[in-house]
């Protein structure tokens, strides 16, 4: 396609500023990111991972700035309490090739390598897209509007853009939430090895403590300040008449309400090894949130002039570990549809034609994920390699692995 046009990027977080990077690379005229916080993006400090091949590819692409901080990870151990040690009985161990990164350092060398010709307001909230068959209108909360001849809506799973694409779609609770911590990971050196002569922690392990009706993983990332231990655990929440799950939302770190921390403290002394339960207990309040689980399969992620990304596209529950991928690569189908398509309109139709598939495969493998882990669990204590091996390739029903699928599907 021509060089030139305007485009508008709701939400500035890592969807968001690829995009915008490939917008403006590609040749827009003008770009604008629209991101609602007001706050430090770089101050959330969660972790995430990128499927080694993937953050290959991407890197290749240039969609992933090359610099950025990421702890390389190449085995997942499965674990399961026994009552005779202190770090529990290893059932299982299989390759996994990631790297973590810490969100905010991500999504800094996204940031920084965006072209100086974009312009990224921060405090911008958008309420409405309309007009989405040509040149659509952005109503902002101050009042303003603008037009564009392309809106890109990477505003996450609360996506306000989504309206304009698949009006009415919206994410349903999946009914259990996940717990979220980290700390700085020279405290763990109080807690021992957990074992005569044993390192239960390795650092390039991703650890998955199991337990009836859950599971939690547990992997370090890295830091401002140095190396982090991140956990996410995954459980329903205790029954609590007050918290209300119907709307899309969370509890932000230091939020957490005292129903919720007293569950997560029962849930840890109930069916955690020992070790495991004194190391995620080793999390500061301030940095412990709580994220109910939704997933969301829309029926297009492109309509008129306006295109969805990432959460907004559609909502993956975490299990699959290829949210951040899913970001990059609907990114990096953008700019091939860019340089291919003779217009707007036929840019979105490709790049729905790309990205859609993609999302849908992602969301039906997270759900078959979240079923085998959290929902109905097996007899974890009677799982051997073969059982556990076994188990998984049904889980993943052909599927290669999670992480997430090469660009193109293959």
């Amino acid at each position: 396609m021509r060089s030139g046009g305007s485009i508008a990027v709701v939400g500035g977080s890592i969807a968001g500023c690829a995009f915008a990077s490939v917008a403006a690379r590609a040749g827009a005229d003008r770009v604008v990111v629209l991101e609602r916080t007001g706050g430090r993006l770089a101050d959330r400090g969660f972790g995430l991972c990128i499927h080694d091949d993937r953050a290959a590819e991407l890197s290749a692409v240039g969609t992933l700035p090359p610099g950025i901080a990421a702890h390389p990870l190449t085995r997942r151990r499965w674990v399961v309490r026994d009552g005779d040690t202190a770090a529990g009985t290893l059932f299982w161990e299989q390759p996994f090739p990631f790297h973590s990164y810490h969100w905010g350092l991500l999504w800094q060398g996204l940031r920084g390598a965006m072209p100086d010709s974009v312009a990224y307001r921060q405090g911008a909230a958008v309420t409405a897209v309309t007009g989405a068959a040509d040149r659509p209108e952005l109503r902002l909360a101050d009042g303003t509007s603008d037009h564009h001849d392309l809106v890109i809506g990477a505003d996450g799973y609360r996506s306000v853009v989504r309206e304009a694409v698949a009006a009415g779609s919206r994410p349903q609770y999946a009914g259990y939430v996940c717990w979220r911590g980290h700390f700085d990971a020279r405290r763990m050196e109080g807690l021992g090895r957990g074992g005569p002569g044993t390192d239960v922690s390795p650092a390039d392990a991703v650890t998955t403590v199991c337990f009836p009706g859950g599971s939690c993983v547990i992997y370090r990332i890295p830091g401002p300040g140095g190396t982090r231990v991140n956990w996410v655990l995954y459980a329903v929440p205790p029954q609590d008449g007050t918290l209300r799950f119907d709307d899309p939302t969370s509890f932000p770190a230091g939020h957490v309400t005292p129903g919720l921390a007293a569950g997560l403290s029962e849930l840890l002394d109930r069916e955690f090894p020992p070790y495991w339960g004194r190391l995620l207990a080793l999390t500061p309040p301030e940095d412990t949130f709580v994220q109910p689980i939704y997933d969301l399969r829309t029926p297009r992620t492109a309509a008129g002039r306006v295109l969805l990304a990432g959460d907004a596209a559609s909502v993956v529950r975490p299990h699959n570990t290829s949210g951040v991928a899913k970001a990059l690569q609907d990114a990096t189908a953008f700019g091939a549809a860019w340089r291919t398509a003779p217009s707007w309109d036929r840019l979105v139709s490709d790049y729905q034609a790309a990205r859609g598939p993609a999302g849908h495969e992602l969301v039906a493998l997270a759900r078959r994920l979240g079923h085998a882990q959290v929902e109905q669990t097996p007899d974890w204590a009677a799982m051997s390699p073969g059982r556990a091996e076994s188990w998984w390739r049904d889980v993943l029903a052909g599927a290669p692995d999670i992480g997430g699928r090469p660009l193109g599907g293959g």
